[in-house]
């Protein structure tokens, strides 16, 4: 049986080690898988995306978040677009072609990816794509953000995305009659993409949810602030509550004093 520390949950490398333990993420054989769907996803990747975005047009809930004005760059203050409405949006939409442009670098970091160890930069990178999700300017490596509008997307949707950008994928993979494709080596590259989707998954989750086994509460959760008002409350109480003992002391010792 293996053990692993909850607290060693809290730093990356070692999350990430016991995710593909877990879910038997093999570096030298699903990596490999990962990055020989470049050969059919590439090819495809335009029409992939315009998939994937007009899915997320179609509900409001999800449309919402390309509605305000996108930041084009971390390091500057320069727009893409501007505010708008939801029913305006399109995939013409300069709002949307920023976001569209980033999904594309994302998915493309993905199959050019050589080095999947839980040491990789590529964790790093996918565990950012999290953080940057959350609206959390004051996340360890957005600084720079603090000032700038935020990007807020509840977890549901983040989850739901990967779900269909899976499907997506998988949808390219067994369509495919590139050579060299036969069902063995498409059943290997689902099964890493499947592996991967839910490791980001969790790295998406990490900066999210409250996770009392490993003992963190991300500050992009809505509930930290109730949370700190709780401490704070309850600090304050223990404080007065000492001044309370120490005067009903310091009162008993007085009258005592003055009966001698």
């Amino acid at each position: 049986m293996h053990h692993i520390s909850p607290s060693s949950l809290a730093h990356l490398s070692s999350r990430v080690s016991y995710l593909q333990s877990f879910l038997t993420f093999d570096s030298t054989t699903d990596g490999p898988s990962l990055t020989s769907s470049a050969e059919v996803l590439r090819p495809v990747l335009s029409q992939l995306l315009d998939a994937v975005y007009t899915n997320l047009l179609s509900f409001d809930i999800t449309a919402k978040s390309f509605a305000p004005k996108q930041q084009t760059h971390e390091a500057d203050i320069k727009y893409a677009g501007g505010n708008t409405k939801v029913e305006e949006l399109s995939l013409d939409h300069e709002n949307i072609k920023f976001r569209r442009d980033f999904l594309k670098g994302y998915l493309l970091k993905i199959l050019s990816t050589k080095d999947w160890s839980p040491q990789s930069p590529i964790w790093d990178y996918l565990d950012k794509v999290g953080i940057m999700h959350t609206g959390n300017p004051s996340a360890p490596g957005f600084a720079h953000r603090g000032k700038k509008p935020s990007l807020r997307v509840e977890y549901m949707h983040m989850g739901l995305l990967l779900g269909f950008v899976e499907q997506a994928v998988a949808g390219v993979v067994l369509s495919t009659e590139a050579e060299g494709w036969d069902t063995k080596k498409k059943g290997n590259v689902l099964v890493a993409w499947n592996k991967l989707v839910w490791i980001q998954n969790d790295l998406f989750a990490r900066h999210y949810t409250v996770d009392w086994d490993v003992g963190v509460v991300p500050k992009a959760n809505p509930a930290m602030e109730a949370i700190n008002t709780l401490r704070a409350t309850n600090q304050r109480r223990t404080e007065l509550l000492g001044i309370l003992v120490l005067g009903i002391a310091i009162g008993s010792l007085f009258i005592r004093l003055l009966g001698h």
